[in-house]
């Protein structure tokens, strides 16, 4: 793995709750850290993370649940494939439910991913290909800002009621794009008590660093208008709306 080479501390500025963890997807096995020592699912490793506080890294033996199909780490079973699982956990209504979202599902391609490293940002060593970020909504308006205050570009979040990791892990890394979930809104993660409801999970690819990071550097993090209070918000932005119409009509 090529050593860190971009300034994170930025996101120290949050006093996140949990600290962010970076993920890096190998073939192979990464040189001075040690296995994950037991199994669970994808998901739950972000947690396992930010409890330990020292990097880790995983491969399919340690992968319990459905995280390594979307990391191309094996083929999907096919009663999975086929949806058979979600009616019977009363996910779904039939099999062909459950079923259609494996049509669209984001996925690495098969054996490319063998080995996903795993470190808090303060024990970060290399360049994530992934940081997720735990926040609060009022954090993730911040960061959610930084990302278009330059660019403009939507905000966007996408995951699915199962395979939530998935929308997580494989999508920011394929698409390039930066996803958020609230907790409490997939599956493994309600069922498995991964995270507390109400946060939010942002999943930033590593081309999207920089732009985030430049904004939060450049931009005022809490707006004036978040300070005013209902009313004097409305008066300000009404006196706005009329002077901008003035100089409208003259140019």
């Amino acid at each position: 793995m090529k050593p860190l080479t971009q300034d994170l501390s930025i996101f120290n500025k949050f006093n996140f709750e949990k600290p962010p963890v970076g993920v890096k997807y190998l073939l192979n096995k990464p040189e001075g850290i040690k296995q994950l020592d037991k199994s669970m699912a994808l998901c739950e490793m972000i947690k396992e993370a930010q409890l330990r506080g020292t990097p880790f890294y995983m491969s399919r033996e340690n992968e319990d649940c459905a995280g390594a199909f979307p990391m191309g780490m094996g083929e999907i079973p096919p009663f999975a494939a086929s949806g058979q699982i979600g009616p019977e956990l009363k996910i779904f209504k039939e099999d062909r439910g459950n079923r259609r979202l494996y049509e669209y599902l984001p996925m690495v391609q098969t054996n490319t991913v063998n080995c996903i490293v795993f470190a808090t940002l303060d024990k970060l060593t290399f360049n994530p290909d992934v940081l997720f970020l735990l926040a609060t909504p009022r954090q993730a308006e911040i960061v959610m800002r930084a990302m278009t205050y330059d660019t403009g570009e939507i905000w966007e979040t996408k995951t699915t009621p199962v395979m939530g990791c998935a929308w997580l892990f494989a999508y920011p890394f394929i698409s390039g794009r930066v996803n958020f979930i609230p907790t409490g809104m997939t599956f493994g993660l309600i069922a498995k008590e991964v995270f507390a409801p109400g946060q939010i999970i942002i999943a930033i690819p590593y081309n999207k660093l920089s732009t985030i990071i430049q904004s939060l550097e450049e931009m005022d993090w809490l707006l004036p208008g978040y300070e005013m209070g209902r009313d004097k918000f409305v008066e300000h932005f009404h006196q706005l709306l009329g002077r901008l119409a003035q100089a409208s009509q003259n140019p």
